[in-house]
This record gives structure tokens, sequence and C-alpha cells, in this order.
């Protein structure tokens, strides 16, 4: 009897072990694509060739010589008309990281930022000492505001699918609204399911 139970035991233990879930620690620039959506690799890729692409456009000498500055960049809304569920604010903060680290343009905190710190440099005129507070109307603005959307187009048969992303950003002047750069990143996945295969 008791070496029955201590089978059944083994068994159970061996049961469990197997169903546990396995974590794997991964390297955050590693691509791995698991369903052929949209992922962060896809993402950080797009934003550092596009933005690249963006910096090296004539836009960015003819406003160094005419201004004698670098240009201040601001970016804007970039709307998510793919029919996936992306969380464009992923791929913002890569633009964002993208066009600080170019080391070409300055680059500016868009609204929802801004009012958090104008909070707090108003709140600094009341309640901190005199020389250190931070001065009022001193702050930068953009000379261009970068925006763009997301957009894909899937097709799909039985056990696979194309699927392209394609993402439009524009450079626009901020005083005489001309689009001074547009660029275009396409990105195409074919994705096959296997239990389709047989």
């Amino acid at each position: 009897m008791k070496r029955i139970y201590w089978t059944g035991v083994v068994v159970l233990g061996l049961m469990a072990s197997g169903c546990a879930t396995e974590v794997i620690r991964k390297e955050p620039k590693e691509v791995i694509d698991l369903s052929g959506r949209w992922n962060d690799t896809d993402a950080r890729l797009a934003a550092e060739e596009m933005i690249t692409s963006c910096t090296s456009g004539a836009w960015l000498s003819e406003f160094n010589k005419e201004k004698g500055r670098d240009p201040v960049v601001i970016v804007g809304t970039v709307v998510n008309n793919s029919h996936e569920h992306i969380n464009a604010d992923v791929f913002v903060q890569d633009l964002k990281q993208s066009l600080v680290n170019s080391g070409k343009v300055k680059f500016v905190s868009a609204k929802v930022e801004r009012n958090e710190v104008r909070d707090e440099r108003a709140d600094q005129q009341m309640n901190a000492a005199v020389p250190t507070r931070a001065a009022m109307i001193q702050e930068t603005g953009a000379d261009f505001m970068l925006k763009g959307t997301v957009n894909s187009i899937k097709d799909e048969t039985k056990g696979k699918y194309a699927i392209l992303f394609q993402v439009n950003l524009e450079l626009v002047n901020m005083t005489t609204n001309e689009k001074v750069w547009i660029g275009q990143k396409k990105v195409k996945k074919l994705v096959k399911n296997p239990k389709y295969s047989m």
C-alpha cells in the first residue's frame, strides 16, 4: 500500500513540475516574434530607421544654415489606424529616444508633460527660495512637430496570413505648416499556423 502511495506522489510531482510556468529572461533588443503582431522590435527598429532618415534630410542643413542653431522638435500624435491594438505610447517613446540620441536636434516636452512642469514651476514661485526658482516665461518653443500614423493591410487564407504594417511620419514647420520631411517605414510578415499544415 505504501509503495502505491509513494508512486502516486512521485507521478503527481512530475505532472505538477511539467505544468509549471517557465520564465526565461531575454535581452530587451532580442527579436522575439510569436504572433506576427506589431511588437516592441517593430516599434524600436521603425523609430531608429525613420529618425535617422529624418535627421539626414536636407531640411536640417537648411535650417542650420538659416538660423545658425539646431532645430527644436516636439513629437505630436501618432494615430493607430491599423486593425490591431497598438500601444502608440511605446512607439512615441522610441521616437523621442531616437531624436534625443541623434544629437542633431533639440527636443521639447509634449503638452501633457509641459502642463506638469508648468504646475511645478508655478508652485516654486510661491514656495521655493528665490535663487532656486525656475524662471517663468522662459520655455523653448518648437520649430517643428513630428506626427504620423500606423496603418496595416492583412491578407489571410486558411493556415497563414501576410500582414503589412506601414508607418507614415511627417515633420511640420510650426510657423508655416510646411511639411519639410515625409518618411515611411514598411514591416511585412508572413505567419503560418502549424495546425493547418497537416
